[in-house]
């Protein structure tokens, strides 16, 4: 999801092109879009065949391009330096090098993904080196938006962040993005400042919200007594490379008090059923990361089903916007007990009911009075 899929809203006689691989392209031609997004489906249905088109032809349609927005993924490392916690940025290195190969006119090259700090200066290396006389210029555009909101926030967004070299040409990159948004984002909304800055804003703001998150967690155990985010691991990696091991200290709490509020939500459930869910059903209604949408990226509920899978309890898994194969490699499972929602059965005494994720009543399977006796 990215503000392009706005801006053809906006520019309906600027083609935009989106290329992806084609396990994928063949399903963002056809009525039944790869991921569900609360009014994505319409904006599509508006601009494809228009100003919108999917392709696979990656290395064309960058080459005709003025703008090269690169959303690629940037997971946690997996080995090596910093495994575990600092982003692997094999794709983006891959696109750059791609973008430098066939590139034949000046481009701007902006980063969509959340990435480190100085990703840009080492991207602009990349392209530069392999520039054969042609100018590149590149941007941090991150996106500052939410799951189930994405379209919302895309349209009517609180802040737009630009950040650019300070060059006269870096400077003009900047501009020509800012024309872009003011078509229907307001100026005073359009921030801009340099690449670094912008690099660590996105970082921030998501560490900010996992603290908050994480405080709220804290407050709740606290009551009752008497979420790790790849962004922030990354987040730790860049203080420990910095010698500021006292702040990356504070993160790493931020994420253990996260971890420790969906295995305590676990062993709340486990208790509850007698202090064993082994052999018992238990029902998960929601798996994706927040109502309204089918990321299940981060998504709480895969942490908290691999806990109870882990104690032996059968599941019994409904989410209107996940297909089956996703929670299946989610889960990292080969089969589970999957319920349509049209054979949703009623659930015994013996049941446990979960509920992962809030959606409207009017998106579950069945009225709850059907399901729980």
């Amino acid at each position: 999801m990215d503000d392009c899929m706005v801006a053809r809203t906006s520019f309906p006689k600027t083609p935009f092109e989106k290329c992806l691989v084609e396990r994928s392209i063949s399903a963002w031609n056809s009525d039944q879009l790869p991921i569900y997004e609360l009014g994505l489906e319409d904006v599509v249905k508006e601009c494809r065949g228009r100003n919108l088109f999917f392709s696979t032809d990656v290395e064309k349609r960058a080459r005709e391009a003025d703008i090269v927005f690169v959303s690629v993924n940037t997971p946690t490392k997996t080995r090596g330096l910093g495994a575990g916690k600092a982003a692997d940025l094999t794709y983006w290195e891959s696109a750059a090098r791609m973008i430098a190969d066939i590139s034949k006119s000046d481009k701007i090259v902006v980063e969509k993904s959340t990435v480190p700090i100085k990703t840009a200066e080492a991207i602009e290396k990349i392209l530069t080196h392999n520039s054969k006389g042609i100018n590149f210029q590149i941007l941090s555009n991150l996106k500052f938006l939410a799951e189930g909101t994405a379209i919302e926030d895309l349209l009517k967004p609180d802040r737009v962040l630009i950040g650019g070299g300070e060059t006269p040409g870096g400077q003009k990159a900047i501009q020509a993005l800012k024309d872009v948004y003011a078509q229907w984002v307001p100026e005073e909304r359009i921030l801009t400042t340099n690449l670094w800055s912008a690099e660590l804003s996105k970082l921030a703001a998501n560490a900010f919200l996992a603290q908050r998150i994480s405080s709220v967690n804290t407050m709740s155990a606290l009551c009752e007594a008497t979420g790790a985010n790849k962004d922030i691991l990354n987040l730790v990696y860049i203080c420990e490379c910095n010698g500021l091991l006292e702040v990356a200290e504070y993160w790493k709490r931020v994420i253990k008090i996260n971890d420790y509020q969906k295995t305590r939500f676990v062993n709340r459930v486990v208790a509850s059923m007698f202090n064993t869910v082994s052999g018992k059903k238990v029902a998960i209604l929601g798996f994706a990361f927040k109502k309204d949408t089918g990321d299940t990226q981060e998504t709480p509920a895969i942490d908290v089903c691999k806990g109870l899978l882990g104690d032996k309890a059968n599941l019994s898994i409904y989410d209107p916007q996940v297909n089956e194969d996703q929670i299946q490699r989610d889960l990292s499972m080969n089969k589970f007990d999957w319920d349509h929602p049209l054979h949703f059965q009623p659930m015994s005494p013996t049941t446990v009911k979960q509920v992962s994720v809030v959606w409207d009543t009017r998106l579950l399977p069945v009225n709850y009075k059907k399901i729980i006796r």
